[in-house]
């Protein structure tokens, strides 16, 4: 347990003329609010605070932070107010502490709407002050560590959303060791059993570990001497988490994993690095495909390091890591060393780049409106796994693995992007979707005429290319929807006998605009051509009430038409669209929507509303304003074709036992194609017509139970 006074001496350590009576007022007014206050594991709360400002002076960080650290629960958890702190600490102690206050209320795991949300304030936080950040990251890593008292249901939801969330960050921020801790804690709370295993595994041969990582380390320190280089050599395990992550990507058992240990060698300069490597591969073989130099080519959070594994004594692989001790710095503690980035301070060439990502994502969350493609790109810039290129110049650029020459030229500049037609990498002419290489050379064909399409989207892996390939294609589509709304309005008005030149010169078309919520007379024009708003809404808003009137009697002289429309009104679709009547409405085909289904009518021009799944792929690609709120109407004589497929071993009598029990359930059998493989498999997939998606639950945990069926699932035609 933590004592004030240990945080003093942490602090005296790097920063010795520090403001130590604000420190000493934040811990006095810490214990006074939070007196009384027990935490789930019977500890005093004060507890909690202390160790989290005990965090941060682990992290180095200037006295304002730390203070936040000891106040960080106060306006969320006791009697204390934003001015209170404001008037005895600072505005900046109490900006922090509402920072982080706001974080803490946030959900990750509610509806997509209220995380895109909760994301968008986490960003602006961030870039308001990055210290809110590491004062969340702190105080999220000393929950993990007391995470056991928590209900079972709490640990898996807290320790979910820390490897989803703030694991990722602490990465992106460069903060490796809380990283691995956060992921550690993750790893134990969700998959109990597999830590158990591994760390037992590892606890097993630990003593002789321990002992081959000291003879390691002599070998080395004798070598490094031999050439009067003076070095902080150390070896330890690998952290669980990523053993177990390489376990499973490589699906191999543990004692298939030979580079568990990993030595670091830290040196005073660059050219040392480069020499120890030398020394290194003369000593032991290195493994061919092993070696990284994140020295000439950092990383996006600035982390360099050299990185090798090589077959090391007794024929065991060691990974070696070779840096600086200002590298091991930065490694380290990442951008906690460069805490000072707020609106208004001027950074060094450096420090900029370490928050370039940190303003796209800014940038981005302002750009883009649509919820599902804003999360996208989070996780997209949370978990880079990265290769690096170069320009025709010798400029280096670093990219999401599997990302392609549309991603690099978005990178150069948007007029670049959008007109690229094609690329040369190496000299070689290849095609959009080549994913790139580590040490690619790459260059852009760009040609007037070329444009983005759609299918761009699925060749892009950046969130910048991604963004600004919509932002296109939205502009195109809002193009051609203003022409054919002009079309159609123009067409209406010649019914009415209405001028429509006179309509645009005069205002009525502005008015009738505003009257529907929208902008200008070209967002009125598009959104007919969406076909949100029917030609005939606008023209009664911009007819005058006489000739409103005369249309009206000359409508009433027509009772046979009058009559079919109200038989027309009387039969019921399934689904009900917002705000549309009478608007032709028909299911989706690529994901074939049931009832109980989510769904989202998207707007087709000239052929109504198609009804598609909510998470159906052409969806989360398509333009949002085409969008429109759906919703199932509830009926017991509609039914619903959907395409289930069994995977089963073949049995003689096995298909009568399904299509019995298909046919017990109330399930119209439409079609059935069956397929036997030469392993003694049987395929079978059925057309059925059912009630909905509660109904389609029920046959499959039905057709489950089915001795031999090993698999029942839904698919797409």
């Amino acid at each position: 347990m933590i004592r004030f006074g240990d945080i003093v001496e942490k602090i005296e350590a790097y920063q010795p003329d520090y403001d130590e009576a604000l420190i000493q007022r934040a811990y006095v007014f810490s214990a006074k609010a939070h007196q009384g206050q027990i935490r789930l594991s019977g500890e005093p709360y004060l507890i909690h605070p202390l160790e989290v400002a005990g965090i941060l002076a682990d992290m180095q960080l200037d006295e304002q932070t730390i203070a936040t650290g000891l106040l960080h629960d106060t306006i969320e958890d006791t009697y204390a107010t934003y001015d209170q702190l404001k008037e005895l600490f600072g505005q900046e102690v109490a900006d922090l502490v509402e920072g982080v206050t706001k974080i803490s209320k946030m959900s990750f795991e509610s509806s997509e709407d209220t995380q895109a949300e909760n994301f968008r304030k986490m960003i602006l936080a961030m870039t308001k002050d990055i210290r809110v950040i590491l004062v969340k990251l702190a105080d999220r890593l000393h929950n993990m560590r007391t995470l056991k008292f928590q209900k079972p249901e709490s640990q898996q939801r807290i320790a979910q959303e820390t490897l989803e969330i703030y694991a990722p960050i602490a990465n992106r921020l460069g903060i490796e060791w809380i990283k691995s801790e956060l992921e550690d804690l993750s790893f134990k709370h969700l998959m109990p059993d597999a830590y158990r295993s591994l760390e037992k595994k590892i606890a097993k041969s630990e003593k002789e570990r321990n002992r081959y990582i000291q003879f390691v380390i002599g070998i080395l320190t004798e070598k490094l001497r031999e050439s009067g280089i003076e070095a902080d050599i150390s070896g330890r395990p690998k952290h669980l988490y990523s053993i177990f992550k390489k376990m499973q990507s490589q699906n191999i058992d543990f004692s298939d994993v030979y580079d568990i240990t990993a030595f670091r060698v830290i040196v005073a300069t660059i050219p040392e690095c480069y020499e120890i490597l030398g020394i290194i591969h003369n000593l032991w073989t290195p493994i061919p495909g092993k070696f990284k130099d994140y020295i000439a080519l950092p990383k996006s959070n600035l982390y360099q390091s050299l990185h090798t594994s090589v077959i090391g004594p007794k024929g065991e692989r060691i990974e070696i890591q070779i840096r600086t001790h200002d590298m091991h710095k930065v490694a380290e503690m990442g951008i906690a060393a460069h805490w000072k980035y707020k609106e208004g301070i001027n950074l060094d060439e450096k420090d900029d780049k370490r928050f370039n990502w940190l303003r796209q994502l800014f940038e981005y969350q302002k750009d883009l409106k649509n919820n599902s493609e804003f999360l996208e790109t989070i996780k997209i810039d949370l978990f880079p796994d990265e290769v690096f290129v170069f320009t025709p110049t010798g400029e280096v650029k670093n990219f999401p693995r599997g990302s392609t020459p549309v991603d690099f030229a978005y990178s150069i500049h948007t007029e670049v992007g959008n007109h690229c037609k094609g690329a040369k990498v190496n000299g070689r002419i290849v095609p959009l979707k080549y994913n790139l290489q580590n040490g690619d050379r790459v260059e852009i064909i760009t040609h007037p005429r070329a444009h983005p399409s759609k299918d761009w989207l699925k060749l892009a892996k950046t969130s910048r290319a991604r963004t600004k390939i919509r932002q296109w294609i939205k502009a195109q589509e809002r193009e051609q929807s203003v022409q054919l709304g002009k079309e159609l309005l123009e067409k209406e008005a010649k019914r009415y006998a209405v001028n429509f030149s006179r309509l645009y010169k005069d205002g009525a078309l502005e008015e009738a605009a505003k009257s529907f919520s929208l902008k200008s007379a070209d967002d009125l024009l598009a959104t007919i051509g969406y076909g949100k708003i029917t030609p005939r809404q606008v023209i009664h808003r911009v007819l005058p009430p006489e000739k409103l009137e005369a249309e009206k009697a000359e409508e009433e002289k027509k009772p046979i038409q009058k009559f079919i429309s109200k038989i027309k009104r009387k039969e019921q679709s399934p689904i009900l669209i917002r705000g549309e009547e009478g608007v032709l409405v028909r299911l989706a085909k690529c994901c074939n929507p049931l009832p109980g289904d989510k769904i989202v009518g998207f707007i087709t021009r000239g052929r109504g509303i198609t009804v598609h799944k909510a998470d159906c792929d052409k969806i989360l690609n398509s333009d949002p304003q085409r969008l429109i709120e759906a919703k199932w109407q509830v009926s017991e004589t509609v039914r619903h074709p959907v395409r289930i497929q069994t995977l089963s071993v073949d049995r003689r009598g096995l298909l009568a036992e399904i299509t019995k029990e298909l046919s017990n359930l109330g399930a119209d059998i439409l079609s059935a194609h069956v397929q036997t493989t030469e392993d003694h498999q049987a395929i079978n997939q059925f057309v059925i017509a059912i009630k909905d998606l509660k109904h389609l639950n029920k046959i499959i945990r039905a057709l489950n139970h089915i001795k031999g069926i090993t698999e029942v699932k839904r698919v797409q035609a």
